[in-house]
């Protein structure tokens, strides 16, 4: 199998060594994406936003790949405060994801890289 590497101009992970995604046989996998600009920067400290960022950066990556949002199969979200942002993550789902909603794993963890980062999002979809 041909594992192809996937990534925006610019890449906001190159200097991390990580691939945004990659093309693994019929899948593509997009590393977890916050919510920073492409410049690396955090776009806010507001969680909806974060989030916002985060899903718009997937959309960038899977259209590097030539997919989109529908194609998404799997999602994994990590959060630092489930009880204060559930309603928030039911919002972002609503606002990127569609019927049939792709298989998700959601989970708090106590920090993301960077400090201010309050979402993380990780998608697996099928490639075209």
């Amino acid at each position: 199998m041909t594992i192809e590497k996937i990534a925006t101009t610019p890449d906001w992970y190159a200097p991390y060594r990580i691939s945004q995604a990659v093309r693994a046989g019929r899948f593509i996998h997009v590393s977890g994406q916050a919510g920073i600009d492409e410049n690396g920067v955090t776009v806010s400290d507001d969680f909806l936003e974060q989030g916002r960022q985060a899903f718009a950066n997937i959309r960038r990556v899977l259209a590097e790949a030539g997919a989109g949002l529908g194609d998404v199969v799997k999602v994994g979200i990590f959060v630092t405060d489930m009880a204060a942002n559930l309603a928030d993550i039911i919002t972002l789902r609503e606002e990127f994801l569609t019927e049939p909603y792709p298989a998700d794993t959601l989970l708090q963890i106590s920090s993301l890289a960077q400090p201010d980062w309050q979402i993380e999002i990780e998608v697996t979809a099928l490639a075209p």
